[in-house]
């Protein structure tokens, strides 16, 4: 696919939608649960990790603390995002390093709670640390790619589709460029290192994902995927076909039907992998010896035990994971 999208026009149908709001610590509680109605590739990547997970951050919500990667990485994509607002000639590293310290201030503005990441850091030295590696992000960014020869048709862009069966698909594609050809391409940024290739369909998930939603809008299958890592220097790129995304949507119906019989039933099952040790939620995870919270939504009367019950064996349980295709 070439490159360049200069003169491209906006996919017209690819409605803009608002995303989920984030859950932070110090944010005020929810009124009310209510079962989930949506699904986005992160939401589907919880289930997938531990249904448990995926339970405290949808039905009950639980707030969690931003984490340094996680802020710098929102940091780094507000950066590559508005560095288009720039013109062509104008879009050089040393303009986008220049952008960083005022999206800092920006992201804590709009999210106070990110300040506390640097609050045991008097003398700031911590924090100029962590913006200068954001700068490096941001700089390796250029060896990549060329935001000079690319005019990109839509930047984080809300995107929400409905399959036949009902379920509503939606999330946030960082870049959508369209060729003066037509074809489209869907580019996310990482900033953290490209997987090892026997884990590359895993990473490609979000990004197949993405391609079903355009496909459903617009009836086009998206040229190209490509997934640009910051933090190794890599670019990971596929090109969809029709069957790709057909297996793609026959794997989200089975998750969403499995996520259905767990909200019914509230038997949400932790899936303790090498990743908990970074979970925030383990002093409500049994597996830590924690108790989840009261479960908000009503429960099927003949369903099996709710979370926290003795788990199955291996192999018996009523939501196994699912690979990334």
């Amino acid at each position: 696919m070439e490159t360049s999208t200069e003169g491209a026009g906006r996919p017209d149908s690819m409605p803009v939608v608002a995303a989920d709001p984030p859950v932070v610590a110090g944010a005020p509680p929810e009124v009310a649960a209510a079962p989930p109605v949506s699904l986005s590739p992160s939401r589907a990547g919880d289930f997938m990790q531990c249904p448990l997970l995926y339970r405290f951050r949808v039905i009950d919500r639980l707030p969690e603390k931003p984490s340094e990667a996680a802020t710098r990485g929102t940091l780094v994509h507000a950066v590559l995002e508005r560095l288009f607002d720039a013109p062509a000639a104008e879009r050089t590293a040393p303009r986008a390093k220049q952008l960083v310290p005022g999206q800092w201030d920006r992201l804590r503005e709009s999210r106070p709670e990110v300040a506390e990441l640097f609050a045991e850091d008097p003398e700031g030295e911590r924090l100029a640390r962590w913006l200068a590696e954001a700068e490096l992000l941001v700089e390796r960014w250029f060896t990549l790619e060329d935001p000079s020869r690319l005019e990109p048709a839509e930047r984080e862009l809300f995107v929400e589709a409905e399959l036949d069966s009902g379920l509503r698909l939606r999330g946030i594609i960082d870049r959508v460029d369209v060729a003066p050809t037509g074809e489209v391409r869907l580019v996310d940024y990482k900033t953290g290192k490209a997987p090892r290739p026997q884990y590359a369909e895993d990473a490609l998930f979000q990004m197949k994902f993405y391609a079903l939603v355009v496909w459903r809008l617009k009836q086009v299958i998206p040229r190209r995927l490509q997934l640009v890592y910051l933090g190794s220097g890599d670019v990971l790129t596929y090109d969809p076909v029709r069957a790709d995304l057909e297996r793609v949507e026959r794997k989200l119906l089975a998750l969403w039907e499995a996520i259905r019989l767990a909200t019914e039933t509230g038997d949400w099952r932790p899936r303790p992998t090498k990743l908990c040790g970074w979970c925030d939620h383990q002093a409500h995870c049994p597996e830590f010896g924690g108790t989840p919270p009261p479960y908000p939504l009503p429960v099927r009367a003949s369903g099996p035990a709710p979370a926290g019950a003795p788990r199955r064996r291996e192999g018996q349980g009523t939501q196994g994971t699912m690979g990334a295709d």
